[in-house]
């Protein structure tokens, strides 16, 4: 009998990650009636174990069998493996939470994780896809999952009005995206990003007006999920309205995989036409920067204030795009990491403050924290100055190395107005360090219960890796650089 040339045993691993999180989170379902408890920690337990073996997977893929997969519509290589692994440790911090959430808000606990489990199965696939059907297969899956958890306590009207805000646009941005892979399939004759890069370099590469539309459809759809200027609006209500570790969960995993998503299509197929893209992927990362920016600044809700905060990252993110260089991707990659750490961080630090209801999530409620609780304090200062870019911290390098790449690309103006968005960020961020530090201990401080081993450990882990980064940025770097060279 003659091999399949899409399908090798070899491919089973290759694809192994993704076969355990579907599998865990399809049982999960399965052991819920059996169960009976509203609330078990069995399940977040189980989560762990998937996440954790899950990323096992994923590296020991990469080591043996890198490659690609099922006639190349996926690729095992340095890129997929960086962001297969990225989202799963973001899968692991947000499960680590979410046992005393889940618990002070009597959530259900089993479709929660089953739901987590799956959105990061869908995260993983469009890391390693090769293939623009295999690309949005996989963001589908995270979608769908996505807006269920941002609406997962349904009595919850803000919750209500987030999810349906953010699945209305978030349709609409699909749409956009498949009619950007139906205009390339029709100018090139296929959805492979190799074949497709092979074909717009060629000598009957088809009109660059033609494949341009294409481009901007599927940014269209791109820059929704990553929440970049100016389809960023659905972001800070969802990530008010959503449960806090869903928001943090929301501003690092999803958005980590959609820019890997975003590079490898902008690096790899629409390569050839870089110069046409370039100056809308410039205007979007000022665009991103400043509106986010500005707009934290006026905000006194804290999970809104990081949800701007997470729109001015994603135009940082797109500087490194536009220079359109191995260095940019290898610092995009670098960031993102650096950001996931800060970020789903101090949504812990958010959670664990916000109580029963979600009440306590104004700038004034952490007035005098560092009094009351002064380990959640001192992480979540870690976490704030990263996010400011302070040196010894992974947001430091992260911004260093995204800038340094702009001006090797000679991005001189972009770099100059990044710069000083990066001073405005500042204010706000030193805006909830001054509440924590010098100010006299609020109610929410005084009635924060102490921190539980999963809330310690939603503290501590992210914390170490921001301060890793920042003083051993070299191994990252250099793992990220040796990957980027990968999407030529």
């Amino acid at each position: 009998m003659p091999a399949n040339p899409m399908f090798n045993p070899a491919d089973l691993i290759r694809f192994l990650p993704e076969i355990i999180l579907t599998v865990m989170a399809t049982l999960m379902m399965v052991l819920d009636p059996v169960i009976h408890r509203r609330s078990s920690n069995l399940f977040g337990a189980l989560s762990l174990v998937a996440l954790a073996a899950a990323a096992a997977a994923a590296i020991y893929a990469y080591i043996t069998q890198s490659g690609a997969a099922f006639g190349g519509m996926l690729s095992v290589d340095g890129f997929a493996t960086f962001f297969r692994v990225l989202v799963m440790v973001v899968g692991i911090l947000t499960v680590l939470p979410s046992f005393r959430f889940l618990t002070i808000q009597d959530g259900e606990t089993s479709e929660y994780h089953a739901l987590l489990l799956f959105s990061i199965a869908g995260q993983s696939i469009m890391a390693s896809a090769n293939d623009l059907i295999v690309i949005f297969i996989g963001l589908e899956i995270s979608s769908i999952a996505s807006y269920i958890l941002a609406d997962y306590f349904r009595d919850d009207k803000r919750a209500n009005e987030a999810a349906f805000k953010y699945f209305l646009l978030g349709s609409f941005a699909t749409a956009f995206f498949l009619y950007g892979v139906a205009l390339i399939y029709g100018a090139t004759g296929s959805i492979n990003l190799s074949t497709v890069h092979g074909v717009l370099s060629g000598p009957n590469a088809p009109r660059e007006a033609f494949v341009g539309l294409s481009a901007a459809m599927m940014f269209v759809g791109l820059g929704f999920k990553v929440s970049a200027s100016p389809f960023q609006v659905w972001a800070p209500d969802v990530y008010q309205g959503a449960p806090t570790p869903v928001s943090g969960f929301l501003s690092a995993g999803p958005k980590a995989a959609a820019f890997a998503v975003f590079l490898r299509i902008f690096m790899t197929a629409f390569e050839p036409i870089g110069p046409g893209w370039e100056p809308v992927i410039w205007g979007s990362a000022l665009l991103s920067m400043t509106i986010g920016n500005f707009a934290a600044l006026l905000q006194s809700n804290v999970k809104r204030l990081l949800a701007y905060s997470s729109i001015a990252h994603a135009g940082y993110v797109l500087v490194a795009l536009t220079a359109r260089r191995d260095t940019g991707v290898a610092a995009a990659m670098f960031y993102l990491a650096a950001y996931a750490f800060m970020n789903i961080g101090a949504f812990a630090a958010v959670s664990h403050l916000s109580g029963k209801g979600e009440q306590y999530q104004s700038l004034d409620d952490f007035a005098g924290l560092a009094q009351k609780q002064p380990l959640t304090a001192a992480m979540l200062s870690i976490f704030l100055l990263s996010l400011i870019g302070v040196p010894l911290t992974g947001g430091f390098f992260g911004k260093f190395y995204i800038f340094k790449a702009a001006l090797e690309s000679h991005l001189v103006w972009l770099t100059v107005l990044g710069l000083l968005n990066s001073a405005v960020a500042a204010y706000y961020y030193l805006r909830i360090l001054v509440m924590m530090y010098m100010r006299e201990p609020s109610e929410a401080a005084s009635r924060a219960e102490p921190l539980s081993l999963g809330q310690r450990a939603a503290l501590i882990l992210p914390a170490a890796g921001t301060l890793f980064l920042g003083i051993f940025p070299n191994w990252l770097l250099d793992f990220a650089g040796r990957s980027s060279t990968l999407l030529r």
